[in-house]
């Protein structure tokens, strides 16, 4: 159970992570980390997203202080709040390469097991996968 102290902690760093989990909101953070800054026209063109949609995503950032905006005439340019928030996008990528493989690896190993036969009178099952495969959605 968390004590009272540190609920306060925890709220924000699961609000940090609210902040992050949608695939365009790390999609605007990483173009954001390749630059020093972008202007809404550049994320709406690298996000492909409606400007509606974005400037949702946007506000979901910036109310999590993930980013900051800065207007200049009619353009709003943004940037990263923190440059921590490319380290974590980072940190993260080579997490997930890492996951990857390993279940690479746990595939490639299954793969070598011996065939299961179905008991008598079962229905063989295909293998998982299979039925997409044959389908053409693989």
């Amino acid at each position: 159970m968390l004590s009272d102290a540190n609920r306060p902690l925890y709220e924000v760093k699961a609000n940090l992570f609210k902040g992050l989990a949608h695939p365009f909101r790390v999609r605007v953070l990483e173009v954001l980390s390749s630059g020093p800054e972008a202007s809404v026209a550049a994320l709406l063109e690298a996000t492909g997203l409606e400007a509606s949609h974005l400037s949702q995503h946007l506000a979901v950032l910036r109310n999590n202080r993930l980013v900051t905006a800065d207007r200049r005439g009619n353009q709003v340019y943004y940037r990263l709040a923190y440059p921590q928030v490319a380290d974590l996008l980072r940190v993260a990528r080579a997490l997930l390469a890492e996951i990857l493989e390993q279940t690479e690896r746990q595939l490639v190993e299954q793969a070598g097991l011996p065939e299961i036969l179905p008991a008598e009178g079962a229905a063989p099952m295909a293998a998982p996968g299979a039925r997409r495969m044959r389908a053409g959605r693989a």
